[in-house]
């Protein structure tokens, strides 16, 4: 007699993608919103000579690189790959493709605009204002990351943001930059066959 198993496998499947199934939102217009409000947050400041972009390795880089050119600011700016300050150091290890950090600045006293471009636990975030202090004390740090994915495990947040998806712990969002520098958002699921089955 065939399983009776099976059917119920395929049909928990379907209903399980069409619950996780979602539209992503276009982050070139999700990065025109951000690069808006730092534009914003720039003319607010007492002075723009005082202020700085930090990007975090690598899609943070991508967003700083292009809210440079489209703002035309000559302002100073530096990279960061927090990696090795992270507390789950010892449990994530070294990428790769991990690379240096370059802040090339007095960090002493400036206002940093520290840019990101996926917000999930706070611990990246952590790990690169540890790494800052290094390179001294600036006067503040303001957070801009193209989307804040929810499940913050730290008292961080990001304070500027292009969007709020929710995700289940259990999926991914990834930025990535093609050949011509367009940027490009996909979801990846991390979702073994007991998931499916629950």
């Amino acid at each position: 007699m065939p399983s009776q198993h099976k059917p119920y496998y395929n049909r928990t499947l379907m209903d399980f993608e069409q619950k996780t199934a979602m539209q992503l939102p276009n982050p070139e217009t999700l990065l025109t919103d951000i690069t808006t409000k730092i534009e914003t947050q720039l003319n607010q400041a007492p002075s723009i000579g005082q202020c700085a972009f930090v990007g975090i390795h690598s899609g943070g880089v991508w967003l700083m690189q292009r809210i440079l050119a489209t703002l035309k600011l000559d302002i100073p700016y530096g990279t960061l790959d927090a990696a090795l300050y992270r507390d789950d150091y010892a449990q994530r290890g070294l990428k790769a493709q991990s690379k240096p950090s370059n802040i090339a600045f007095n960090v002493q006293d400036k206002h940093i605009i520290l840019i990101d471009d996926i917000f999930y636990t706070g611990r990246t975030t952590r790990a690169a204002m540890n790494e800052l202090f290094d390179y001294g004390r600036p006067a503040s740090i303001t957070l801009a990351v193209l989307i804040n994915r929810g499940g913050a495990e730290l008292p961080i947040l990001p304070n500027i943001v292009g969007a709020e998806i929710l995700l289940n712990p259990k999926q991914s969002l990834q930025l990535s930059q093609d050949t011509k520098g367009k940027l490009h958002l996909s979801l990846e699921d991390n979702f073994s066959e007991n998931d499916l089955l629950k």
